[in-house]
């Protein structure tokens, strides 16, 4: 039986998971490159309801390990997909989080906007079917319930 061995992701590439804020003029800096025509950002945010029912905040929790694996997945995955993508960034936030907050930024830096576009929609498709992370949704009447960010897939599509 063959070993996988863990992947690597490329120096230019940046991946993490945070408790710290996200900043938006970091990840574009990161995925920004002289050879770029394009750069798509994709911003995740905690939004106030779900369903209609009111939510005063998110809290997540990931399998570290596990989901920077993901992440190196998802960046090898598009680098074979789309080929002149220059550049990859995936950063998600843990812990809780307020109404507004940024929870997941994905930028591809690539020479043509609809590969960037189409490498971006990939990235956070894949990250939010594959990776090891949960939220909690912190309901305005005091309950609260788990949920893999995968479960959320419906919803958003």
């Amino acid at each position: 039986m063959k070993t996988k061995l863990p992947i690597k992701p490329k120096v230019e590439d940046s991946f993490g998971i945070f408790f710290a804020p996200l900043s938006l003029e970091e990840v574009y800096n990161q995925a920004n490159n002289p050879a770029n025509g394009a750069v798509v950002l994709m911003s995740g945010m905690v939004r106030n309801q779900t369903d209609g029912k009111p939510v005063v905040a998110l809290e997540y929790q990931a399998y570290e390990p596990m989901a920077l694996q993901v992440f190196y997945q998802i960046a090898a995955d598009i680098r074979c997909q789309w080929s002149d993508v220059n550049r990859i960034v995936i950063y998600h936030r843990i812990g809780r989080l307020k109404i507004g907050e940024i929870s997941v930024l994905v930028a591809v830096g690539c020479p043509h906007r609809g590969e960037a576009f189409a490498a971006c929609q990939y990235a956070i498709d894949t990250l939010k079917h594959n990776a090891p992370i949960w939220k909690k949704e912190h309901w305005q009447d005091g309950s609260n319930s788990w949920v893999s960010i995968g479960a959320c897939e419906q919803e958003e599509s």
